[in-house]
């Protein structure tokens, strides 16, 4: 699902200023007071972030002369587009400035080009300005300052009916990260290697009125905000090496990526990706400068193939206290000899499947909702060589070496995309696309769909 458009209720009248190398000033205009949403237009010469040394300018954003944020410029020497939130703004004139960073920027990073071909101000009366107002503002976790890792490179919100109003839900795409899950069980049980969190939620009245807030923190914990804002902007520091947030912090450098609004029903979070397609190709690079791509990469070594080695699948069911795992049918393509291999049970016993569990229990999907896993395949691959898609049902492994619980079935409704990433790291067609309501029983027969 395409974000929503944010709704401009009043246009900032902007004094035009030519691009700049480095350092850019101009002035905007609020008629009214808002929140401020500006579109960075920059890129970095020579810059490469999967190489050491090369990986980003560093910019500094000032608003009326005061520190709003930093902008990594993450995307290398293409001039593309930033989106970020510069917070409340009073009527009348201001004047935003960016200007490099020295000290944060790659030792071999190129002067940056920078323009800004917009500041929007949003009026309240809006679900957008309501949901701009109370967009988190991230603080840098203190190892990655300086060191081009686990940035936040998207924001999001969703909007959920509550019993006293609605609660609106940010959450955050970092383009890593260094602790928790390992790469190859990340890929092969959400689909990808960046790390996708929720970190803030607040609950509004039919008034406008906050009533409640939270924050997830160490541990996956969810317990009440109680910390500082900035106007409404509550004030965030990533604090654990798998991106979970705390009330205070040491740093002071700070983010504050503009949110923008998705519905996510029948979808995986990993769609917001996918209407970001650049972030698979951030996400891939940090990944290969972190010596995290190898070849070959067997399971349980905290590595991967190149991600354009791999078949995404995004679908959508009930797991229950099962598991579950996918796999495809590859034709033409010889099998990498790490490869863990099983026989279809269709009446062609001589065909070969591909599983994404690639044989290891912790490998497989044990929750609800829409979910993806990816699949190592041979290089050479590609997307028109699949021929099947199978989903199969195992028995959830079980804590602390207790006995596992007899699992129920499985009802998968929807397969909703089957891709590879093309040269450029972006997701391709899907070759797949199926709704229904099966019924998959741990050891019993797999489902499967032919792929024309």
């Amino acid at each position: 699902m395409m974000p929503a458009p944010v709704t401009t209720l009043v246009t900032a009248l902007i004094s035009m200023a030519p691009a700049a190398r480095d350092h850019y000033g101009r002035g905007f205009v609020a008629a009214a007071a808002g929140e401020a949403i500006a579109t960075v237009r920059a890129g970095c010469a020579g810059c490469a972030w999967g190489q050491t040394g090369r990986e980003a300018a560093a910019l500094r954003v000032f608003v009326d002369g005061r520190y709003s944020q930093h902008l990594l410029l993450s995307r290398g020497e293409t001039v593309a587009d930033y989106r970020i939130t510069l917070g409340a703004v009073a009527p009348g004139r201001h004047r935003l400035t960016i200007d490099r960073d020295p000290t944060l920027s790659a030792v071999g990073a190129g002067s940056a080009a920078i323009d800004v071909p917009d500041v929007s101000i949003l009026s309240r009366g809006s679900d957008d300005f309501t949901a701009q107002s109370m967009a988190p503002i991230l603080y840098a976790r203190p190892n990655t300052v300086g060191r081009f890792t686990d940035l936040p490179l998207v924001a999001w919100y969703e909007i959920v009916p509550t019993p006293r109003g609605r609660q609106f839900r940010y959450s955050v795409i970092f383009s890593n990260e260094d602790g928790g899950t390992a790469t190859d069980r990340l890929m092969a049980t959400w689909g990808r290697t960046t790390d996708i969190e929720f970190v803030y939620g607040v609950e509004v009245g039919g008034d406008g009125r906050i009533l409640a807030e939270q924050f997830q923190g160490p541990g996956h914990e969810v317990p009440p905000f109680k910390g500082r804002h900035e106007a409404r902007h509550p004030l965030l520091w990533v604090s654990t090496d798998n991106n979970m947030v705390s009330e205070s912090g040491p740093t002071r450098v700070r983010y504050a990526p503009a949110p923008a609004r998705f519905d996510l029903r029948d979808e995986s979070r990993e769609a917001v990706m996918d209407a970001n397609p650049w972030t698979y190709a951030v996400a891939s690079l940090e990944m290969r400068r972190e010596g995290k791509i190898a070849d070959p990469a067997p399971p349980g070594h905290n590595t991967i193939p190149d991600p354009r080695q791999f078949v995404y699948v995004e679908a959508c069911g009930e797991v229950g206290n099962a598991a579950l795992a996918f796999a495809i049918q590859i034709s033409g393509v010889r099998l990498q000899p790490d490869r863990v291999r099983s026989v279809s049970l269709q009446a062609d016993r001589n065909l070969e499947w591909i599983p994404s569990d690639r044989g290891m229990r912790q490998y497989r999907i044990v929750r609800d909702g829409c979910f993806r896993a990816a699949i190592p395949v041979a290089a050479g691959t590609r997307a028109h060589d699949v021929r099947a898609l199978r989903v199969q049902v195992f028995e959830r492994p079980a804590a602390d070496g207790a006995a596992p619980a007899p699992p129920g079935p499985v009802r998968l409704t929807r397969i909703n995309k089957v891709f590879m990433l093309d040269e450029q790291f972006v997701p391709g067609p899907s070759i797949l696309k199926w709704e229904g309501s099966e019924t998959i029983r741990a050891n019993g027969s797999p489902f499967e769909v032919p792929i024309p």
